[in-house]
């Protein structure tokens, strides 16, 4: 992992654009949105940035950069056409220990902007390091075209029923399987507005609990891409994930991570099984394709598991 993915809160954090062309009104605006305190460092300014200095939405000052404009601010944008000057900026700013970011540089960068895809509060961040900028744009169309449009009003109506939710179910556990049913369901998927997100929510928890244990027999091969949907949503849903003896791999990356994980051997996997099923958890069991499959349908069909065969 060469950048490590992280989300900045820049409310009133004074922040650095060194340059005034096209490329800063751009990170400009990003950083508008972030409600950052911007100062802007150059001897001459785009018509856009000029009119959002005019309405004081940013700092002004016009002059040539110099080692001590970078005192003071928490992060600094480099985003002239000139790289040896952009290569000044990030020396000057490592050495007073600033974040910066030089602009199609990923060399001289202390941290990157990916493609994102917003729907506030719900932010989805893509990023190929700098290597291929235009796959990253192909990936986020693709994302775009998946995600629902109602993320925003989820995301809302969700987050101020916290303390509501709380009064139902006492622990995190209970709560989160309760979620987990809610976005699930074809009106609240369908919703566009809080009053159908709130008979939705409040039908679901006047309906009785439903057995919070089950078994996810899930068959998998050698590429991922050929899991089927199902079981990827059933893997995201387990509680305890079961996988064989040294095969720790991309298959177990993809359940949910916060869920226990655990290798098994054939020879004892029916009794750990059955006592994780005692605790009324979710197991998802991985088994690769063609490996004892017999024992695999047996089980499903003794416990009343579902067997997911890979494609």
């Amino acid at each position: 992992m060469e950048f490590f993915p992280i989300f900045l809160n820049l409310k009133n954090r004074k922040v650095l654009v060194v340059g005034g062309g096209d490329v800063a009104c751009r990170k400009v605006d990003l950083l508008l949105r972030a409600n950052a305190d911007i100062t802007v460092i150059s001897p001459q300014l785009h018509p856009h940035l000029s009119r959002l200095a005019a309405d004081q939405q940013l700092t002004y000052i016009k002059q040539k950069y110099d080692e001590s404009c970078v005192i003071g601010f928490h992060q600094i944008w480099a985003t002239t056409n000139d790289p040896k000057l952009n290569h000044q900026v990030f020396s000057d700013a490592e050495a007073e220990g600033i974040w910066t970011n030089v602009v199609d540089d990923p060399h001289h960068c202390h941290f990157i902007t990916p493609s994102m895809i917003d729907r506030t509060p719900i932010q989805v961040a893509i990023s190929s390091g700098g290597a291929s900028p235009v796959l990253v744009r192909f990936i986020r169309e693709k994302l775009e075209t998946l995600l629902p449009q109602n993320l925003s009003l989820l995301a809302e109506f969700s987050g101020k029923q916290r303390e509501r939710i709380k009064q139902h179910f006492k622990t995190v556990d209970e709560r989160r399987k309760f979620w987990e049913r809610f976005f699930r369901l074809p009106a609240v998927e369908q919703a566009n507005n809080t009053v159908s997100l709130e008979l939705a929510f409040t039908l679901l928890l006047s309906e009785p609990e439903t057995q919070t244990n089950h078994l996810y027999l899930i068959e998998t091969g050698l590429d991922p891409e050929m899991l089927t949907l199902k079981a990827l949503r059933l893997m995201q849903q387990s509680d305890f994930v079961l996988y064989p003896e040294g095969s720790n791999d991309i298959f177990v990356d993809l359940c949910r991570r916060d869920a226990d994980r655990e290798p098994y051997t054939p020879e004892a996997l029916q009794d750990k099984v059955r006592a994780l099923l005692n605790e009324g958890l979710r197991v998802c069991v991985l088994a690769p394709k063609a490996s004892h499959p017999e024992t695999l349908i047996s089980l499903a069909q003794e416990i009343k598991g579902l067997y997911i065969p890979c494609l």
